[in-house]
């Protein structure tokens, strides 16, 4: 049995989408950041930086496992369960590369635009010209690379497409106006129909409920 604690964000969605894929055994453990539940001792054992997901897998070998960052969660579960990340070779590095494309540079900086567009009470025109520059110039990179491939480590869908979707989806829904001035991006709505067409999506995105 794995426990996830999680909330509704793009990054909580990841790990939901995951389990889902894999079919694994879990339990929703719902934390609740609107109220800092993050910030409860208990939670912070579990993951020291404050910051969902994270899970608990009770059958890992050697006794509870618990493992915190998104990133990491589908990596252990990919490796887990043996499915949507390659054990060796060229697939497996450039699922890898497109994992922390997304972990290190699309969802921060979606994040801070997110932030300073549409959520901060002051307007910071400096910050959101940078953060929709850099935004854009990601997704730019993101909609090139799927018009190469049908995903985004090549002809396989793979975690490194779970850690992007719904960061993606970010950019044509939520983030809609403050992106309307940038180029379309017809390969990227393409995955994103795709991808977000599976069942495992669908019901990731619905945790917790």
């Amino acid at each position: 049995m794995i426990d996830l604690y999680t909330w509704g964000t793009p990054n909580g969605h990841k790990a939901a989408i995951m389990l889902e894929e894999v079919g694994a055994d879990y339990r929703i453990k719902p934390v609740d950041i609107s109220k800092d539940e993050q910030f409860t001792p208990e939670f912070l054992r579990i993951s020291p930086n404050n910051k969902i997901p994270a899970i608990v897998d009770h059958d890992a070998d050697g006794g509870p496992l618990s493992v915190f960052e998104s990133g990491a969660i589908l990596i252990y579960l990919a490796d887990r369960f043996g499915q949507l990340l390659p054990t060796t070779g060229r697939a497996r590095y450039k699922t890898l590369e497109w994992l922390f494309w997304q972990v290190g540079g699309l969802g921060p900086m979606l994040g801070q635009l997110g932030y300073f567009a549409t959520r901060a009470k002051e307007k910071a025109p400096l910050a959101i010209d940078r953060f929709t520059e850099e935004s854009a110039r990601l997704l730019g990179v993101m909609d090139k690379r799927l018009g190469e491939a049908e995903y985004l480590a090549g002809a396989d869908y793979s975690i490194a497409d779970i850690a992007s979707y719904h960061w993606a989806l970010t950019s044509r829904e939520n983030l809609k106006s403050a992106l309307a001035a940038t180029p379309a991006r017809p390969n990227l709505d393409r995955w994103l129909d795709t991808v977000g067409a599976r069942p495992a999506v669908r019901k990731g995105m619905t945790i917790p409920s």
